[in-house]
């Protein structure tokens, strides 16, 4: 009898029969073949019967291969108002570890091979992490920024997910720990939200000084900047001051558009939290928090749109856990549904989920696309996602470093 081990880290094979999507051209490639070897991309060859002996061959039916997604604005723990939030308010440390790695295999299961976490309770997410790297639990790649931080009774206070800081110095103190800690990159949380009782989307939540001292702490680290961010003129300031990324971005104007592309910075949208009533339905979200956020829907949609115009990077970011079901897909399909549906073309859209989240991680020598060298992060589907992210509901096959973690009857 067989012993059962850890989940495999990196596998070997040969995929077949398959119309490769190349995310770079925004073309769709036939007749290849896609050999892996210890979990990385090592040959894209003719698919002329000439398979390599030494690797099992899975043929794929003719499915569109593409690029695993990667969502840039993941909370494994996110807690709402309402029972539910407080409920996992109440988790011990045990119970709380258990439910983000119940997300993170339903994350990957759902075809996002890599994500981006922007503020986690209790530094649970650098455990998570290292258990996904070493095979003791399924998930994505995780690349995370730890707590948030945020001032004295700023946006996300009171949860353990943020560090409250006052003060230049204790804001560069707050990014140190952060590092520390395991931090891939450091959120801020610059502005009132959504999800504050007492702040409006507008309030602005830290000083210039402290914003400075943050971002270049940061970057003095090697670490990359975003911000949960909602009005203009406090965008203005830190994209100034050399802010890398912006979430949610809900009252841009074109000149802080124009700004944010003339010096990088990129957007996050999370479109889907200011459209997405039955999911607070579902976790009994109190009546103000629902008529701030699905007020604020029009405006953010406008937003959203002087980004594009002005040529902002845009890249995927549900907000919600990325594979919560709603309105038939998961909430990360969802969102690159809605950035489409408001002017991002199909291809470009598909971009924003994989390649151009990749560049910012600084990972697109390993990620983002389908080419040699290239980590084997994978999906499948029966449809093209190159006409419309709405094809990424069909996902059936997933495959994280060589490894099948998901096969619907795909594999023949």
């Amino acid at each position: 009898m067989g012993v059962i081990t850890g989940f495999p880290t990196a596998g070997s094979v040969t995929l077949h029969n398959l119309n490769l999507v190349d995310v770079v051209d925004g073309a769709v490639h036939t007749g290849v073949a896609v050999h892996v070897q210890g979990g990385v991309i090592s040959e894209i060859t003719a698919d002329d019967g000439g398979l390599d002996a030494r690797h099992p061959a899975l043929d794929l039916g003719g499915a569109y291969l593409a690029p695993g997604l990667i969502n840039m604005h993941t909370h494994f723990s996110l807690s709402l108002p309402g029972p539910v939030g407080a409920e996992l308010e109440a988790m011990d440390a045990a119970g709380l570890a258990l439910y983000m790695a119940d997300g993170a295999r339903r994350t990957l299961h759902n075809g996002i091979t890599t994500v981006r976490c922007v503020a986690e309770k209790g530094h649970a997410d650098f455990a998570l992490r290292r258990a996904i790297e070493t095979g003791r639990v399924e998930g994505p790649r995780i690349y995370t920024a730890g707590r948030a931080l945020a001032c004295t009774g700023g946006h996300g206070h009171g949860s353990d997910d943020t560090l409250e800081c006052d003060g230049a110095d204790d804001f560069a103190r707050g990014v140190r720990t952060q590092i520390k800690a395991g931090a891939d990159l450091i959120k801020l949380m610059i502005s009132g939200g959504i999800a504050g009782e007492h702040e409006t989307i507008s309030t602005p939540q830290l000083t210039v000084d402290e914003m400075a001292a943050a971002i270049s702490t940061a970057h003095a680290w090697g670490r990359k900047v975003t911000a949960h961010a909602g009005p203009a003129d406090v965008i203005a300031e830190a994209v100034k001051l050399g802010l890398d990324c912006v979430e949610h971005g809900y009252e841009l104007t074109p000149e802080v558009c124009r700004a944010m592309a003339e010096n990088g910075t990129s957007l996050v949208p999370t479109l889907i939290v200011t459209r997405a009533g039955a999911f607070f339905d579902e976790l009994g979200v109190p009546a103000w928090m629902q008529e701030r956020s699905l007020g604020a829907g029009e405006r953010h949609l406008e937003s959203y749109r002087a980004a594009l115009d002005a040529g902002v990077d845009v890249l995927l970011g549900s907000d919600m856990p990325p594979f919560w079901p709603f309105e038939g897909t998961t909430a990360a399909v969802r969102e690159l549904e809605h950035m489409h549906a408001a002017g991002l073309d199909a291809p470009s859209t598909l971009r924003a989920g994989t390649l151009g989240p990749a560049r910012w991680l600084g990972i697109e020598a390993n990620a983002g696309s389908i080419e040699v060298g290239k980590w084997a992060d994978v999906i499948a589907l029966p449809e093209n996602p190159l006409q419309s992210p709405s094809a990424l509901r069909t996902i059936d096959f997933v495959m994280k470093d060589g490894v099948v973690v998901r096969d619907e009857g795909r594999v023949r």
